[in-house]
C-alpha cells in the first residue's frame, strides 16, 4: 500500500467478505520500512540533523495519505500519527548506545503501527466494524532481535483471548500488524523482513482460521520471477510440501516460515492479486497431486561461493563443520547451498549479507580461503534436460547439485 488509493482498494477487497469475522494483517506503507532503516542508521551515527530530516519526510508522506483518505476530518488519526513521530524524534535526539539490533526493532516496527492505525480508522469510516489490535502484545517471541522466535503456547493464549474478546464486542474486522512481536518483558521484536505473511499464518493457526489469503500485486504464485524469466506460468494449486520447498530455496511470493503453521492445521493458503480480485489466483493445500505438473525456477543473484580448505590438508570432519556453522550462525549468515569434499567445504551466500574481509580474517589462520563472486544460484524444481539447457545458455556451471526433483546450479556469464 503506497498511497490513499491503495488503502481505498483494501476496503473494496474486504467488501467481498461482508459479515465474516476477519483478521487483517497489514505491512508498512510503500517504502516506509526502508525509510525507517535510514532513520535507524542516522540515529546509530548520532546524526540528529539527518534523522530529523528523514523523520519529517516520512511523516509528510503519511500525512498526505491521511488527508486524501479523510478530506473532511483527519484530526484524530493525524494526532495519533504525529505523536508516534514525535516519540521517534525524541528517541533519535538521544545519544545512541546499546545493541543496534534492539533499537532497530523498536524503530522499524513503527511502520506497521502507523499503517494499521490509518487503515483501521478508514475502515470504520466506510461502515465496517473494525478494531485496531496490537501484535506487539500478542505475538510472544524470544529476544533474538530482528528474527524473533515465536513462543507458540503463550502466543496462542494471548491471540485467542484478545481476538475472541473483540469479536464478542461485535467487531467483524480486527486490523493488526505484520512482522511484529514482543518479549516476555514487553520489548518489541520483529520476525524478519517480509514477515507479514508469517504473522497471518500465526494468527490463522492460533484462531483455527478457515483459510488465509495473501493479497499481492501478482496474479498468484508463478513458476518463476518475471524479472528473470519470460513466459511465466501460474501455479494454480500446489501442496504445502512443495510450497515449503520453493520458499526455502528463495521463492519471493511467500515467506519461508509462513507455510509450516498452516500445514500443521491444514489451513489452505490463497495467493491473489489485489489488482484483479476476481481472478482465482493460487491455492496451497494438502494434496501432492499437482506438484510436478510445471517446472519452477528460482533465481538468486549476486551470490558468492566461498571454499575453505584446512591448511594442513586434514579431512573435513564434524569438528570443522561445527566451527564453520557456529561462526556463520553467530553472524546470522544464511547458507543458500553447500557442498564438501574430503579436504574442502564450499558454501554459497548472498554477497550483500556478509562482510567478506572479516569472514576471510576469521577463517584464514586455519584455512585456505578462496571465493568466486558475481554468481547466480538457480534452483529448478521438477526439472528436465530442456529446462536445464534453457537456464545455462551462455553460462559457465561452477557447481551443480541434483536430486530426483531438484537441480541447483551455481552459474556465471561466459566472458
Amino acid at each position: 500500500m503506497k498511497d490513499a488509493e491503495a488503502v481505498i482498494n483494501v476496503g473494496k477487497v474486504l467488501k467481498r467478505y461482508e459479515n465474516e469475522q476477519l483478521v487483517v494483517v497489514v505491512s508498512a506503507m510503500g517504502k516506509t520500512t526502508n525509510a525507517l532503516e535510514a532513520i535507524m542508521q542516522a540515529y546509530a551515527a548520532n546524526d540528529t540533523q539527518l534523522s530529523n530530516k528523514l523523520i519529517q519526510e516520512s511523516q509528510a508522506y503519511h500525512e498526505t495519505i491521511i488527508k486524501n483518505l479523510f478530506p473532511n476530518d483527519s484530526s484524530a488519526v493525524s494526532t495519533e500519527i504525529s505523536q508516534i513521530f514525535s516519540q521517534l524524534t525524541a528517541k533519535c535526539a538521544l545519544q545512541f548506545e546499546g545493541e543496534y539490533d534492539y533499537h532497530y526493532d523498536q524503530i522499524i516496527s513503527l511502520g506497521e503501527v502507523i499503517s494499521t492505525k490509518i487503515i483501521a480508522t478508514y475502515l470504520n469510516t466506510i461502515q465496517f466494524k473494525s478494531q485496531w489490535m496490537d501484535a506487539r502484545k500478542l505475538v510472544r517471541t524470544n529476544n533474538r532481535w530482528r528474527e524473533g522466535r515465536v513462543n507458540w503456547e503463550v502466543t496462542e493464549v494471548l491471540i485467542q483471548t484478545k481476538a475472541n474478546q473483540l469479536f464478542d464486542q461485535g467487531n467483524t474486522i480486527l486490523v493488526t500488524q505484520g512482522f511484529l512481536g514482543h518479549t516476555s518483558d514487553g520489548k518489541t521484536t520483529t520476525l524478519g523482513r517480509e514477515g507479514s505473511d508469517f504473522t497471518a499464518a500465526i494468527f490463522a493457526y492460533c484462531l483455527d482460521a478457515e483459510d488465509v489469503t495473501i493479497w499481492k500485486d501478482v496474479p498468484g504464485m508463478l513458476n518463476a520471477d518475471p524479472k528473470y524469466f519470460d513466459n511465466t506460468v501460474l501455479l494454480e494449486k500446489i501442496s504445502f510440501k512443495e510450497a515449503i520447498e520453493l520458499a526455502y530455496f528463495g521463492a519471493s511470493v511467500i515467506h519461508p516460515k509462513t507455510i509450516q503453521p498452516l500445514k500443521r492445521k491444514k489451513i489452505p493458503l490463497h495467493i491473489k492479486s489485489f489488482l484483479n480480485p476476481e481472478a482465482s489466483g493460487s491455492v496451497i493445500q494438502e494434496s501432492l497431486a499437482y506438484d510436478d505438473h510445471i517446472p519452477s525456477f528460482i533465481f538468486k543473484m549476486d551470490q558468492i561461493l566461498i571454499s575453505l580448505t584446512p591448511k594442513d590438508f586434514s579431512f573435513i570432519v564434524e569438528e570443522n563443520l561445527e566451527r564453520i556453522f557456529g561462526h556463520l550462525n553467530k553472524k546470522k549468515i544464511r547458507v543458500n547451498l553447500m557442498q564438501n569434499s574430503a579436504v574442502s567445504f564450499s558454501f554459497v551466500v548472498d554477497r550483500v549479507k556478509i562482510d567478506l574481509d572479516k569472514l576471510i580474517q576469521y577463517f584464514q589462520p586455519d584455512y585456505l580461503v578462496r571465493y568466486n563472486e558475481g554468481l547466480e544460484l538457480v534452483t529448478i524444481r521438477h526439472y528436465d534436460e530442456p529446462t536445464l539447457k534453457r537456464v545455462t545458455v551462455s553460462k559457465d556451471i561452477i557447481l551443480e547439485q541434483k536430486s530426483r526433483q531438484t537441480a541447483r546450479l551455481v552459474i556465471k556469464d561466459i566472458d
